[in-house]
């Protein structure tokens, strides 16, 4: 039996964002990846572009480990994402952004593959 201990310190992958970072780890089958974003961060503003869209359309299951997020989809529902908050969001047009001054860290167990994966990635 192989046991296998992994830590976001060391990450298999990360993908690199104007003012924030998504670190995965590959582990068990399973592609975990977290999130760590500056105040000010907002996705159709420093994820977007780089993915060549306005809205994020990966579906997240996760935990919110430290501070404040929200979730607006475009008709018009908005969502709070806070620390020791669970979320699953759905893979329909979304956008995100950092409320505070406090950086927003997620651990997203679902979805983390595809997100934020540039548009020369194979498989977008």
């Amino acid at each position: 039996m192989a046991v296998i201990l992994k830590r976001f310190e060391s990450p298999d992958e990360v993908r690199v964002l104007q003012k924030g970072r998504f670190e995965l780890v590959h582990i068990g089958g399973m592609t975990i990846g977290r999130a760590v974003y500056e105040p000010g961060w907002k996705w159709s503003e420093h994820v977007g572009p780089g993915v060549g869209a306005t809205r994020c359309h990966v579906e997240h299951i996760g935990l919110v480990l430290s501070g404040t997020a929200t979730v607006a989809f475009d008709y018009e529902t908005v969502f709070e994402l806070k620390a020791g908050g669970l979320f699953c969001i759905p893979p329909i047009a979304h956008d995100s952004w950092v409320i505070g001054d406090q950086a927003y860290v997620s651990l997203h167990f679902v979805g983390a593959d595809q997100y934020a994966k540039d548009k020369a990635s194979p498989g977008d």
